[in-house]
């Protein structure tokens, strides 16, 4: 069996000699970056667009400001080469934003509870030379740069730029998997996505310190001038590079993302290595009984059963897309202390009855809460075939019998036939987007049709900028989001599915407050960007990797590249390519290249498909409406059923259709 390092140097040796529509790839060529443009200038600055280039001359006059554009989201440090200043108390002021809503002189968007950080000074006075942040005043995330004079002083800077510290292990073009349709805008949403994640990656010594924590709170007002305490200098884990919540805030392990962020990043990126680190961080935490950290440290240490089972989801994910027996077998005891810790909490009725409140920001989580439940029969489906690859025959019974009571009552309790929805508990008429989203996802539902009625209920309640999460408010959170996308494919509502892409991650990515590059954390029903859990709006992460569903949709049902075995030992080729004509990707897996490629007619027939799967694999294609033979690279052919066929051995296919 490969390891995940073996899997790294395999991703890395067959994208050497170039990747698949490199042009979307966002992450920078180069680690060095230079501002873009000029966004704007207030009072005297002379030469503004020379720091766009290698080398200028820009001079700050007096009390003066110019913001720097790069473009998109970035991270890293930033350094300055400055002139001979006019006085020996000179300062140059740095101030960074994600958003240009909150591009100041005085201040920086914020990158903990407080809303907003202080500049960063530097005693330019002192004389000619080169002048850098210091490493704990990292920023994570930044698209906007603004130099700032207060003083007098006449200020020449000679060169500005950053350094990209984000994803530090990766060569960050050289993805492992891509992704290409006749909708431009899903394929930079792809790609948007998988950066994202890239930027999410950090150094492991570089997470948020959490200064403020328990002083500050997202509700208190903030005054400036603030202390410069926004340090991202706390070790969070092992190795050289590990999977974090957000870029500029939330530099911290979170389980929650390890049900969306792992799927897309094994994808593009193809960096398990990364993602292993961040489990690891989880396990390290857990507690004598089973629990799992609701959050890394230094976060404080909370309950909460969502984020518990989203880490065992993060296990037997990247089970699925390693295949590292070894590693699953080390952390075998401890995933069934967690499986066991999650089951406490199933009371006589046959449902999890939640007490904790903590989740993912929603509001009122508790009882026989319909999310919670369905995450855990989810987690428990997951759990049967993890025990199966280990031979644990009785955990693998117990946990079945577990499961079906809780779909069974699940049904009886919960289902609100009029509505097509499920309640959030049986004391609520909430019918929230989490549960109903995930009771698709988990196949709690009793059958297509139910499916198709949740999926169809969820839709309905769409608004101009995409679809709420109203157990949050007036929110639209695109974590949930992703779950809910997921749903739409699954209840086979492939157009209902690239619809919700186009309308609520095309809004995201094409928005100018935003940062047209990258995913925020959630924002308002109304394209406003506030989101309901904070006061302070210069908070919100505008790079989450909760945020990134689609990057994964679109290889797994569009595309239709499914594993169902560890590393993709068996798979199934499936597409539901809606009302896309044009459809090309593949990701590796350390067995080799996974890929789709296919032309449609207008008319929904398939002009062209073909498919490649690693030897010593087997799998199952299922082309709906299709007819024809399926004819692999060694001459082997496969008629067609129904649009299915079984039995395929890992080759290049292609479908002849006469």
């Amino acid at each position: 069996m490969y390891s995940i390092v073996a899997a790294l140097l395999l991703g890395g040796l067959a994208t050497a000699s170039g990747v698949p529509y490199e042009d979307y790839i966002l992450a920078p060529k180069s680690r060095e970056l230079l501002p873009a443009s000029v966004h704007s200038v207030n009072g005297s600055v002379t030469n503004a667009r020379a720091l766009i280039q290698s080398a200028g001359g820009t001079t700050l006059n007096g009390v003066s400001s110019v913001t720097y554009d790069f473009g998109k989201n970035i991270a890293g440090l930033v350094s300055l080469d400055v002139g001979s200043a006019s006085s020996p108390s000179a300062f140059l002021g740095v101030t960074f934003s994600e958003s240009s809503l909150f591009i100041r002189h005085e201040a920086s968007d914020g990158t903990s509870d407080a809303g907003l950080d202080s500049p960063l000074w530097f005693p330019v006075g002192r004389g000619t030379g080169h002048y850098a942040s210091e490493k704990k005043h990292l920023r994570g995330g930044l698209r906007y740069l603004t130099l700032v004079s207060n003083t007098t002083a006449t200020i020449p800077v000679r060169h500005l730029h950053v350094n990209f510290t984000a994803a530090p292990t990766q060569d960050l073009g050289r993805y492992t998997g891509y992704f290409h349709s006749d909708d431009e805008l899903l394929n930079k949403i792809w790609y948007a996505g998988a950066y994202t994640n890239q930027l999410c990656t950090i150094d492991p010594t570089q997470g948020n310190s959490l200064v403020h924590l328990g002083s500050i709170t997202s509700d208190d007002d903030i005054h400036l001038p603030q202390t410069d305490t926004w340090w991202s200098n706390t070790t969070i884990g092992n190795g050289s590079s590990i999977i974090t919540d957000g870029a500029k805030r939330d530099r911290l392990v979170w389980p929650g993302d390890m049900s969306i962020a792992l799927e897309s990043i094994a994808v593009s990126t193809g960096d398990l290595y990364s993602v292993q680190n961040t489990l690891e961080s989880l396990l390290d935490l857990q507690k004598s009984d089973g629990r799992l950290p609701y959050a890394e440290r230094p976060f404080r240490d909370s309950v909460s059963f969502t984020y518990h089972l989203h880490s065992l989801i993060g296990v037997s994910y990247l089970y699925l897309f390693s295949g590292d027996r070894s590693w699953l077998s080390r952390h075998w005891s401890q995933y069934k202390r967690a499986v066991r810790w999650a089951l406490l909490s199933v009371d006589k009725t046959g449902l999890a009855n939640i007490t904790a409140c903590s989740d993912w920001l929603r509001f009122g989580m508790g009882g026989h809460n319909i999310e919670a439940n369905a995450i855990l029969y989810f987690v428990l489906q997951d759990a049967q075939k993890l025990a199966e690859q280990l031979n644990d025959t009785s955990s693998a019974e117990s946990w079945k019998r577990t499961a079906a009571k809780i779909k069974s009552v699940a049904n009886q309790k919960l289902w609100d036939n009029q509505a097509g929805l499920y309640r959030d508990n049986e004391t609520t008429t909430l019918y929230p987007q989490d549960g109903n989203a995930w009771a698709i996802k988990a196949n709690l539902t009793l059958s297509a049709r139910q499916s198709n009625t949740v999926s169809s209920a969820l839709q309905s309640r769409w608004g101009k900028y995409g679809a709420p999460a109203p157990e949050v408010g007036k929110t639209i959170s695109p974590f949930i989001g992703g779950f809910e996308l997921q749903a739409h494919y699954l209840a086979g509502r492939s157009e209902t599915a690239l619809d919700l892409i186009r309308l609520q991650w095309g809004f995201m990515l094409e928005d100018s407050r935003m940062t047209q590059s990258t995913f925020i954390e959630g924002y308002s029903t109304d394209g406003s960007i506030h989101y309901a859990p904070y006061t302070n709006d210069p908070r919100i992460s505008h790079a989450h990797g909760w945020s990134t569903g689609p990057t994964s949709a679109l290889t797994f049902y569009a595309a239709g590249i499914q594993l169902t075995g560890p590393a993709g030992v068996t798979w199934r080729i499936a597409p539901q390519p809606g009302n896309l004509t044009i459809v090309d990707a593949g990701f590796l897996t350390s067995r080799g290249n996974f890929s789709t490629s296919f032309q449609r007619s207008a008319r929904g027939g398939y002009n062209q498909f073909s498919f490649q799967t690693p030897a010593g694999t087997t799998g199952e294609v299922y082309l709906s409406g299709a007819s024809g033979t399926l004819v692999s690279r060694d001459g082997k052919e496969i008629k067609l059923m129904a649009g299915r066929a079984s039995g395929l051995h890992g080759d290049a296919w292609e479908l002849h259709t006469q």
